[in-house]
């Protein structure tokens, strides 16, 4: 295996014909020719198993990563995926941009008037959902050893960390997963979509507060009325003056412009310009995709075909990236502690107890039945993703 792994680097080398910039792009197609290869073929075995592909997608990035290929040929895996910095930059950056597309997608099919009856639900599952998970954490928090901290000194900001992280749902999985499994045009599955792009939302609100507490011991005011005011009065202009302003871009370029795909290319910019938006005022980028996504969506000219076109696209290139990128950033080796593993076994228990009753619990006072509730709470049990990332100095 040792030998493989020296024959692939050594054939990188030779490919990249010496230039440093030239490897950096070999090496950057290889990953994605890997990640497609044995994310869409892991995908297709998951699906024949009667499970979503994206479960086969996840796989393959941890078959890839250090858990598996990094355990069998250090070198081989680091000769495939490097730790330079910059070749990470390129492939996070296609896997984030497929994220942003998967979300515009996932907002072109949200019913906004299933939503809108239902908000109060969405509402209920949201803030409960929230609330009693992140009780958990915190609380977990508050007692983990001292020695568990990276600064004991601010074991507030770690604990809060961790109870954001314990408590907000992976919006991306949800959307991928009640699109797979056929339920994003079912009431239930347009409710559990409201309330994932809730809780992402209010997720990226506490980590402005947390962030504050994190790097000057105080919460930032400023920058949390920033976000709030900001994400207000985004959605209040998205849904009145944005909405005619979108459905007038998609009308006039398809009347006037002739080269192939125009309407695509003015959706992926609207889609662009929205997700600089609301990252600008502090929530993610996801939610500007998704909310063009509403708009085109609304759009009296936008055809299946040009649905069917950007879902071809998603779902064969960007989608197995991102979750096969999402896949390499574990290591289960440290899962080889019997300390560690109980730890982590511990970490799901609680983050799924407090999730999965709080969503139960927000899902019948939101007037669902029991059955509804449990569908509802399950779906919101989605996790995988990198939510929450304290930066360096927190």
């Amino acid at each position: 295996m040792q030998s493989l792994a020296g024959t692939a680097h050594n054939f990188l080398l030779l490919a990249a014909g010496g230039g440093a910039s030239e490897h950096a792009v070999t090496v950057f197609i290889a990953e994605i020719a890997l990640m497609l290869f044995v994310g869409r073929l892991l995908g297709e075995l998951m699906r024949r198993a009667g499970q979503p592909a994206v479960m086969g997608q996840l796989i393959a990035g941890v078959l890839l990563g250090p858990s598996v290929l990094g355990a069998l040929s250090p070198s081989l895996q680091h000769a495939i995926f490097p730790d330079a910095p910059e070749q990470k930059k390129m492939i996070d950056a296609v896997s984030q941009f497929g994220v942003l597309m998967l979300l515009l997608l996932t907002g072109m099919e949200t019913d906004l008037a299933l939503v809108s009856r239902m908000k109060r639900t969405a509402i209920f599952t949201s803030l409960s959902g929230i609330i009693l998970p992140f009780t958990c954490g915190f609380l977990l928090g508050e007692y983990l050893p001292a020695a568990m901290l990276p600064d004991p000194a601010k074991r507030l900001a770690t604990t809060l960390f961790l109870a954001t992280a314990l408590s907000i749902s992976s919006v991306k999985i949800v959307a991928m997963v009640i699109m797979e499994v056929g339920f994003l045009r079912r009431n239930i599955g347009q409710i559990i979509l409201a309330s994932a792009i809730l809780d992402d939302t209010i997720g990226w609100i506490i980590i402005a507060i947390i962030g504050g507490i994190a790097g000057q011991g105080t919460v930032n005011l400023s920058g949390v009325g920033l976000s709030a005011l900001g994400t207000a009065a985004f959605l209040v202009f998205s849904f009145t003056l944005g909405r005619r302003g979108v459905a007038y871009i998609i009308r006039w370029t398809n009347d006037h412009l002739t080269i192939e795909f125009a309407v695509i290319t003015a959706i992926l910019v609207l889609m662009c310009a929205a997700a600089l938006v609301t990252d600008y005022i502090g929530v993610h980028t996801v939610l500007g995709a998704f909310v063009v996504g509403i708009l085109v969506g609304q759009s009296p000219i936008l055809t299946a075909h040009i649905e069917e076109q950007l879902r071809g696209l998603i779902v064969a290139l960007f989608m197995p990236v991102f979750f096969a990128v999402a896949g390499l950033s574990i290591d289960l080796s440290v899962l080889k502690s019997a300390y560690f593993l109980e730890l982590a076994l511990g970490l799901i228990l609680i983050a799924s107890f407090g999730k999965i009753v709080g969503c139960y619990v927000g899902g019948r006072l939101g007037g669902l039945g029991s059955k509804e509730s449990t569908a509802l709470a399950l779906g919101m049990n989605a996790r995988g993703s990198t939510e929450v990332t304290p930066s360096s100095d927190s």
